[in-house]
C-alpha cells in the first residue's frame, strides 16, 4: 500500500511540474518525505529489530544443533561455521578446539587448512583466560606476517563444564564492520553453540550410562562368578557355617548395591566397600593365602564424590589377570593428594602386562575383565572433566599400578551427608 502511494505520488508530481503547479510539487514532496520517514521508522523499530536478530537467532539454533549433538569435531565445526557466516557481517568463520582448527566457511578458506595447529596469540590467549576478543588490527589478529586481507577479528572463547574447550572466532577485512551489534552476535553465538555442546556431553553421558550399566550388570552377573560364589558359599556351609553366613549376607548387598543404580555418584568410601565385597568372595574362593588387599585412604576423602564402578573393575582386573600361581596376588588401594589434585592408585604384584597387553586392555573391551579401563577412563573425564585421566603402567613379571587423577581437591563434591556409613 505504501509503495501504491509513493508511485501516484511521484507521478503527480511530475505532472504538477510539467504544469508548473508549483505548490502540489510541495505538497507532493512533504508527502513523500513522511512517507518515507514512516518506513524507515517501521523498518527501524526496536521491537521490529529485536523480533527479527531473535528470529535469526532462533533459525541458526535449529540449524545448528543437529550438528552440534554430535559434539565438537571436524564435521559438526565446518558445517556450523558455513551456517553462521550468512548472518554476520564476517567474511570468514573458524572454530578450533584447544590445539586444532576444526573448521572454516568464508574467503581464504585454502591459508586455514582444517586440521592445522592453532598459530595466533590471540586464540591462544582467549583459551587461556577464557575472555573474547575484539582485535582492530593484523597485528592484533597474529597475521603480521601472513600475506592476508583480514585486519580485524572477533574471538570468543567456548565453554563446557566451565572450561574453555574451543573457540569462534569472525574475520573481518575492515575493523569498521565490528560493531555493537556484531560484537553481541558473537557473543551469542558462542554462548548458543556451548549450550548445544552441552547437550551433546549430556547425550554422551546418557549412552554411556546406559553401555556402563549394561557392561557392570555383565560383570557382576556373568555364569561363571555367580556360580563360583554360590559354589564358595556351599563349601563354606559345611566347614564353616558362620563365614558362609557372613558371605551369604554380603552377596546379597553386593547384588542390591548393583542393582539399585550403577551409575549413581556415590562417595569414595561406597566404592571401596563395594570393592571389598567383591574381593571378598574371590579370597573365600582362593585363599587368603593367594590374594590380599591393603589400603590407604588419607583423611577427609572418604566422603569425595565419585562416579559407582571407577575401583572395582581395576581390582577385578589385578584378580583376573594378575593372580599367580607360585605366589600371592596383594593389591593395594591408595587415596591421596598430591599437589592439590586427588590420585587413586591401584597397585598390584601380579604376573604383570606386556606392551601389547597393555594396549589391548585400554581399547573398547576385554574378556573376563568386567568393565574395560577405557570405559572407566572415560568416565573419569565425563564425570570430573577434561583433564581427569587413567594411567596404566605395567611391567611383565612385576607387577601393575592404575592412577586415576580425579582433580584438585578444592573443585570436587564432597557427601555432606556422611551415607557412606550405610555402604
Amino acid at each position: 500500500m505504501i509503495f501504491v502511494t509513493f508511485v501516484l505520488s511521484v507521478l503527480a508530481i511530475i505532472t504538477a511540474l510539467s504544469g508548473r503547479n508549483w505548490i502540489v510539487v510541495l505538497i507532493c514532496v512533504f508527502g513523500i518525505m513522511g512517507m518515507l520517514f514512516i518506513m524507515f521508522r517501521h523498518t527501524l523499530n526496536p521491537d521490529r529489530l529485536r523480533a527479527r536478530q531473535s528470529e535469526r537467532m532462533l533459525n541458526i539454533a535449529t540449524s545448528t544443533l543437529t550438528y552440534m549433538r554430535k559434539g565438537l569435531n571436524f564435521e559438526s565445526a565446518e558445517a556450523v561455521c558455513h551456517l553462521i557466516l550468512p548472518v554476520t557481517n564476517a567474511n570468514a568463520v573458524a572454530i578450533t578446539d584447544d590445539k586444532l582448527i576444526l573448521g572454516y566457511a568464508g574467503a581464504e578458506k585454502n591459508k586455514h587448512e582444517i586440521g592445522s595447529p592453532i598459530r595466533t596469540k590471540a586464540t591462544m590467549s582467549t583459551l587461556e583466560n577464557n575472555q573474547m576478543q575484539v582485535l582492530t588490527s593484523r597485528e592484533e589478529v597474529g597475521f603480521a606476517h601472513l600475506e592476508t586481507d583480514f585486519n580485524a577479528a572477533i574471538v570468543v572463547p567456548m565453554m563446557l563444564k566451565e572450561e574453555v574447550v574451543g573457540t569462534l572466532k569472525f574475520y573481518y577485512r575492515s575493523a569498521k564492520k565490528i560493531d555493537t551489534t556484531e560484537q553481541a552476535v558473537a557473543s551469542g553465538l558462542s554462548s548458543l553453540l556451548a549450550m548445544q555442546l552441552g547437550l551433546s556431553e549430556l547425550d554422551y553421558q546418557r549412552q554411556l550410562a546406559t553401555k556402563m550399566e549394561l557392561k557392570a550388570l555383565q560383570a557382576q552377573i556373568k555364569p561363571h562368578f555367580l556360580f563360583n560364589t554360590i559354589n564358595t558359599i556351599a563349601s563354606f556351609i559345611r566347614t564353616d557355617p558362620t563365614q558362609a553366613r557372613i558371605l551369604l549376607r554380603e552377596f546379597a548387598t553386593f547384588y542390591r548395591r548393583t542393582l539399585e543404580g550403577s551409575m549413581d555418584e556415590i562417595s569414595l568410601e561406597q566404592e571401596y566397600h563395594q570393592t571389598m565385597r567383591y574381593l571378598g568372595f574371590e579370597i573365600a574362593r582362593f585363599g587368603s593365602d593367594k590374594v590380599s588387599m591393603s589400603s590407604d585412604i588419607e583423611k577427609g576423602l572418604e566422603n569425595i564424590q565419585v562416579p559407582a564402578f571407577i575401583i572395582q573393575p581395576i581390582v577385578e582386573n589385578a584378580v583376573g589377570h594378575g593372580l599367580r600361581d607360585d605366589a600371592p596376588l596383594h593389591i593395594d588401594i591408595r587415596a591421596h593428594i598430591v599437589e592439590g589434585d586427588v590420585i587413586i592408585d591401584i597397585i598390584d604384584d601380579g604376573k604383570g602386562m606386556s606392551e601389547a597387553t597393555l594396549e589391548k586392555s585400554l581399547g573398547v573391551s576385554k574378556q573376563h575383565t568386567g568393565v574395560a579401563l577405557k570405559n572407566v577412563d572415560d568416565r573419569l573425564r565425563g564425570f570430573f572433566g577434561r583433564n581427569a585421566y587413567l594411567d596404566v603402567q605395567s611391567e611383565l613379571g612385576v607387577g601393575t599400578k592404575v592412577s586415576m587423577k580425579l582433580g584438585p581437591i578444592s573443585e570436587l563434591k564432597v557427601d555432606t551427608d556422611d551415607q557412606s556409613n550405610n555402604s
